[in-house]
């Protein structure tokens, strides 16, 4: 078999497990049958225990000591303190890539992106969700990118596979609550600010904006499950969060 088969394999099996296992479709603490699942997602069990061990790195399952794993469970400080290290990484990212000077393509591509969060943001009373998680994500890829370093670029994609702290993490099911489209709408002035900070090369301004912009993401947690905990069955992750 080919890298790009096996790889197609693993891609389809790390989807499809951390899909299931964000919705609940598994308890907290269950263990994941391997025969079930691999019949389910329609893989064989070589790429099914490969993504397993992925989601073990994320955080997302843990390994049993007699074999196999079983879903992982939260509380929500954890959820808070694996946010504010995706700040912390983040923030650095930002400072270096202010201190340093981002490459010319990455900024060129920042434009780009921010002004396509502004796209998605355009309509009064909607917003283009789809697009909005989309270009978020490669808003945060790029300040990575900008520190010019491969090291800091991976730790701020480790980072953000943190157990439900990624820069999308509670965005889905919540695009129709007016309260949440504020947040956005703040987020975006926050990435706007970030990037002039790099820009103008003030790197301790890009640190403290970056921090300050993830803990935005804190606020939203608090949001989807104490003022709206009906969107538990809506929000991926949420399933995995102690009451």
């Amino acid at each position: 078999m080919s890298n790009s088969g096996r790889n197609s394999r693993f891609d389809k099996a790390l989807m499809g497990l951390r899909t299931l296992v964000l919705r609940g479709e598994y308890a907290a603490n269950a263990r994941l049958p391997e025969t079930t699942l691999s019949e389910r997602l329609g893989i064989s069990r070589t790429p099914l225990r490969q993504a397993m061990n992925q989601l073990i790195e994320e955080g997302l399952l843990e390994r049993i000591a007699t074999g196999g794993c079983r879903v992982a469970r939260f509380t929500i400080e954890e959820i808070e303190d694996a946010i504010e290290i995706r700040g912390v990484i983040e923030g650095t990212a930002a400072r270096l890539a202010a201190e340093r000077g981002m490459a010319p393509e990455l900024a060129k591509e920042c434009r780009q992106v921010l002004a396509r969060l502004d796209e998605a943001l355009s309509q009064k009373d909607t917003i283009d969700f789809e697009d909005y998680v989309r270009f978020n994500a490669r808003f945060h890829e790029l300040v990575g990118a900008g520190a010019g370093s491969n090291i800091v670029s991976r730790e701020v994609e480790r980072a953000s596979r943190l157990p439900l702290a990624s820069p999308s993490a509670f965005m889905q099911g919540q695009e129709l609550i007016p309260d949440f489209q504020v947040s956005l709408r703040q987020a975006q002035t926050q990435h706007k600010a970030i990037f002039e900070a790099i820009e103008n090369k003030e790197g301790t301004r890009a640190e403290a904006l970056t921090r300050e912009h993830a803990r935005l993401a804190r606020k939203n947690l608090e949001f989807v499950t104490r003022a709206k905990p009906d969107l538990i069955h809506r929000v991926p992750g949420l399933a995995l969060i102690e009451a």
